[in-house]
């Protein structure tokens, strides 16, 4: 079989002229094409009078050394990659071990355990927050009642931050080894839409992650795995030989038990401060990282779909458009769009109480009214939030402290308009944008709530969008603030074993640790670290 990348056609062709375009491109008859597949498309909507679908396809050709040797110079055809997962070790029949312990149920923690589960290696998954239905009634809580439930939220529970979340499934990170296939895979078989094989940007949708999540806990649960909801992980206990070498010997859990684990996957996610400040008393390696922080802002989806699309907007092949930007300002700082939810909404995403936090989340369908996107600006720890590792965490939690004073104190979030922004002056009634936030905006100032740098940055950056998102500075946008959970403040470094600088035995993965930025790359990072650690294990 070869593949076939950057095969473009026009947005309307017919269903038959895929074959043909095959068959010309690689200059065979139609006689020659024994079958093909689509294996991913997208559009290319530089030109909006002429969109273009692309496709990557693999087919199946007669005399296909003939042709792969005719395009032996083409970068575009090539012979097809295998992407069938291969486990790198499997435990023996009757396998009688030490369970390794996942702490964390969110992408990176699910998809951990269930290749250590695959594996035959019976994980026990321990997670802070309840199960994934539970957890849903608890986050409409907060969402329509001001009731937050501090270890059942947005970020914490089965599913993960994720959960409540656009459901993105694409990522630019390097996998030579195609194991963002592998999970995709997985996420098709627990219930996950067909169509997150083929397109370019797939995306599940919260109602989805949720069937989808509990489908995945069954099937690790058959395997011989083990959910511990509600459990929440308070100390660690970790062994000092006389030579210095540190290594975990067990988990000291919140019900008051003591789990034994030598073999331990930190899948925490990234608002799991108290437990990164355990981390750092107990002497684990921990760095401080950069992160970002903005707001939200939202557009009418009809205008940001005229803008990417033109006389295209509305098209169901197109579906609802999306837009990702960046600005490099005069102060060195980078704005940029983060997270784009189309058609979707914005959500109380706090975990502390007398905090606010914003993120952004949609359907499968994403067919509400709005469009949003987080709009945020790097932060430096050396010159942002100096003062060692933990320093990131009080830093954010001053911002969402006064975004909750800003907002009134009950959760609603701070909010402006767009041109009250730019113009420096509070808002007071709301234009032709009407913004999705639940329980409620409250309309001020964001600058009580967010760093001058930031404000100035934004404010730079705004006009410009303008420019290149036709629509984005309309005076009557709204932006709710604030968003501070882009990624972990902390990075809990680890070696090339995926184990920590320090501490043997502990495996610091996803998003939480530094190494992720959203749900493919976390789940790819943790089918790495369950590698890792089953080939220690299994030694």
């Amino acid at each position: 079989m070869l593949r076939i990348n950057e095969l473009k056609l026009p947005l309307d062709h017919a269903a038959e002229d895929l074959s043909v375009a095959i068959c010309t491109r690689l200059g065979i008859e139609a006689a020659e094409l024994e079958r093909f597949q689509i294996f991913r498309r997208g559009n290319d909507a530089r030109k909006k009078h002429a969109i273009l679908l692309t496709y990557v396809v693999d087919c199946v050709v007669k005399n296909e050394a003939e042709v792969l040797a005719r395009f032996a110079s083409d970068q575009n055809v090539r012979a097809t990659p295998d992407t069938t997962y291969k486990f790198p070790v499997i435990a023996p029949d009757g396998w009688a071990g030490v369970r390794p312990v996942v702490i964390g149920a969110g992408p990176c923690g699910l998809l951990a355990a269930l290749i250590l589960a695959q594996m035959g290696l019976k994980p026990i998954i321990v997670e802070r927050g309840k199960a994934v239905r539970e957890r849903t009634k608890d986050t409409w809580g907060l969402w329509r009642k001001s009731v937050l439930t501090p270890e059942s939220n947005v970020q914490f529970g089965e599913g993960g931050a994720g959960t409540f979340s656009d459901g993105k499934l694409y990522s630019r990170i390097k996998d030579p080894r195609q194991l963002g296939r592998k999970v995709l895979v997985e996420f098709v078989k627990a219930g996950a839409p067909d169509d997150i094989l083929t397109e370019a940007h797939p995306h599940i949708g919260t109602f989805r992650l949720v069937t989808m999540v509990m489908s995945m806990r069954e099937t690790i649960e058959k395997l011989g795995g083990e959910y511990r909801f509600s459990t929440r992980v308070d100390d660690f206990e970790i062994e000092t030989a006389a030579d210095g070498t540190r290594r975990m010997a067990g988990l000291h859990l919140s019900d008051g038990s003591f789990l034994p684990a030598r073999h331990v996957i930190m899948a925490v996610g990234h608002s799991a401060r108290d437990t990164f400040q355990v981390l750092f008393d107990r002497g684990v390696h921990i760095e401080a990282k950069p992160f970002a922080i903005g707001v939200r802002i939202e557009h009418p989806q009809s205008w940001i779909d005229t803008a990417r699309y033109g006389p295209s907007a509305g098209n169901k092949i197109l579906g609802p458009a999306a837009y990702s930007i960046s600005h490099k300002c005069k102060n060195g700082r980078t704005v940029y769009s983060f997270c784009m939810c189309p058609g979707g909404r914005v959500v109380a995403a706090t975990s502390e109480e007398g905090r606010v936090v914003t993120n952004g989340m949609s359907q499968y369908s994403r067919a509400e009214f709005n469009a949003n996107s987080g709009l945020v600006v790097d932060i430096d720890p050396t010159q942002d939030y100096p003062g060692g590792p933990m320093a990131g965490i009080a830093f954010q939690r001053h911002w969402e402290s006064l975004a909750f004073e800003a907002g009134g104190r009950d959760y609603k979030a701070p909010g402006q308009k767009l041109g009250d922004f730019l113009a420096d002056r509070p808002s007071s009634e709301f234009g032709s944008v009407i913004p999705s936030y639940q329980p409620g905006v409250h309309l001020t100032e964001l600058n009580k709530c967010l760093p001058d740098y930031v404000i100035e940055s934004i404010r730079e950056a705004l006009p410009v969008f303008g420019r290149m998102v036709p629509g984005y500075d309309h005076p009557d946008v709204v932006m709710t603030g604030v968003e501070t959970r882009t990624s972990a403040p902390v990075k809990i470094t680890r070696g090339a074993d995926c184990q920590s600088l320090n501490t043997a035995g502990l495996y610091p993965a996803g998003e939480g640790a530094g190494y992720a930025g959203g749900i493919l790359s976390a789940a790819v990072d943790g089918i790495k670290v369950a590698e890792a650690l089953a080939a220690q294990l299994l030694k």
